[in-house]
């Protein structure tokens, strides 16, 4: 019996993936065998030694300390994609909204005053200050072209705007998925100063911190609106204010709010909407429960942003993971310690992704425990399970 702690709540569609008689569910465990949860901040969570894996129902893990989870050969699972179509909704109804000023409008007209006849008089005044553009032969900027951004650029596309697209580690899945009408920038300064519009879909790391920066925005296009629907730090919030105020930027809507940002009038900022869809948390819930599941029960891979993609095929073997430091000869030991117990290997799967490697080995009889043992006492190895 597997034991699984829920962090936060997770959608009941999800947890449904989890069979009753395999997986017991609860939100208080002391010794869990895996984690599944949404926002919960982990970084200062005392990790259990009977942690497994953990799964982040959702595409960011900024909330998760990955790399300990590394160093004890846990890896940890998000559900890149599943939540792309509520993100680039947003995204479309924010660039509608400030194509035609949707939102002081709204204010506006929500403090008229008097008889019906005088509103409608305000209102035949008042609609000048609030005149927009349509968005079709406008030029959207999309930065990041993995799963949302894909969808974003499509969908821009779709609406009769032109697409300029930045992505130097664009998946060839993805490539296939974007539109040909897409054009390619040679890089994001390149892209800022050809471009109208600009949304940034990409994760925080240290080379995407300030992706668009005060030296970047010097030499965009005048008048450039900027959205950012993907994570806080990637757009450096107060160097758009100052452009703002220069007169270089038209404006910027976020979803992330903070004091600079939440009360300037050039500014649209959200509670994190993002990914706020029934939908999406259902999508980002089953997913990453099925890549716990296929990981706990066959050993097998998918979505992991630490360990790398795994699949074998079981043969009706006897199933053991080893999971260790990315050091040289660790397939010979594994080899020698299944062979002198006399076991025959039946297939095998090695893959090994930065520091870490995993392996797995069918054999055609079931594997003694002097053999786990002898190989968790084997210099560099930090996982061995039989499945």
């Amino acid at each position: 019996m597997y034991k699984v702690l829920t962090l936060n709540n997770i959608s009941i569609n999800g947890l449904e993936r989890l069979p009753r008689e395999r997986y017991e569910v609860a939100s208080e465990f002391g010794h869990p065998d895996a984690v599944l949860l949404r926002s919960f901040k982990m970084h200062d969570w005392e990790i259990p030694n009977t942690l497994k894996a953990v799964g982040r129902a959702g595409a960011g893990v900024n909330n998760i300390p990955v790399d300990k989870m590394t160093a004890r050969g846990i890896p940890v699972f998000n559900a890149p994609g599943a939540n792309a179509n509520a993100v680039k909704e947003l995204v479309l109804g924010c660039l509608l909204s400030a194509a035609r000023n949707l939102f002081p409008a709204w204010e506006y007209a929500r403090h008229l005053q008097g008889t019906d006849a005088e509103i409608s008089k305000q209102v035949e005044t008042g609609k000048k200050q609030f005149v927009g553009f349509e968005l079709s032969g406008r030029t959207l900027g999309v930065i990041g072209l993995g799963a949302i951004g894909v969808k974003v650029a499509n969908a821009a596309q779709a609406l009769g705007m032109k697409v300029i697209g930045y992505d130097p580690h664009i998946t060839v899945k993805n490539a296939w998925q974007l539109s040909a009408h897409v054009k390619q920038a040679l890089s994001i300064e390149d892209l800022l100063s050809q471009v109208e519009f600009v949304t940034v879909h990409v994760p925080l790391l240290d080379s995407t911190r300030n992706a668009i920066s005060a030296e970047r925005l010097q030499n965009a296009r005048q008048g450039l609106m900027i959205f950012n629907f993907s994570r806080g730090g990637i757009v450096d919030d107060a160097a758009v204010c100052e452009a703002i105020k220069a007169g270089r930027v038209n404006g910027y809507a976020c979803d992330f709010p903070n004091n600079l940002l939440r009360n300037h009038e050039k500014v649209i900022t959200l509670p994190h909407l993002g990914a706020s869809t029934k939908e999406a948390e259902e999508n980002c819930a089953v997913m990453v429960a099925d890549q716990v599941r296929d990981y706990l029960e066959d050993g097998t891979v998918h979505n992991s942003v630490n360990f790398p993609e795994m699949e074998m095929q079981r043969n009706g073997g006897h199933r053991l993971l080893v999971i260790n430091s990315n050091v040289p000869r660790m397939i010979e030991r594994i080899s020698s310690a299944i062979a002198n117990a006399n076991l025959n290997i039946l297939d095998m799967l090695n893959k090994s992704r930065g520091e870490i490697a995993c392996t797995l080995v069918d054999v055609n009889n079931p594997v003694p425990q002097t053999v786990v043992d002898k190989l968790c006492e084997t210099e560099g190895v930090l996982t061995v399970r039989m499945l």
